[in-house]
């Protein structure tokens, strides 16, 4: 379960798991709105304040705000939903 005020887990995989290619504008727009709202969100809120969830949930999804592609999104480049192939 993703702590207060972040984006749920179930709603960052539904964006993750569906390729660009479906998605309408609006949801692309959505998505990258909602993702780099959540990545501030993770900025801000100190890792001693986070649920042992969200502290998996950020590591998972690499918001530690570092450039490093996430493990979800090295996933998806490696089948080819990615934007980098």
């Amino acid at each position: 379960m993703s702590d207060t005020g972040r984006q749920s887990f179930t709603d960052k995989a539904g964006a993750a798991l569906k390729p660009d290619s479906q998605k309408t504008t609006t949801e692309q727009f959505g998505d990258a709105v909602k993702g780099k709202t959540d990545s501030l969100a993770s900025t801000l809120q100190p890792n001693s304040e986070k649920s042992t969830s969200q502290k998996a949930g950020d590591t998972f999804s690499s918001n530690q705000n570092h450039t490093d592609e996430s493990l979800l999104q090295k996933a998806k480049n490696a089948v080819g939903m990615g934007d980098k192939h």
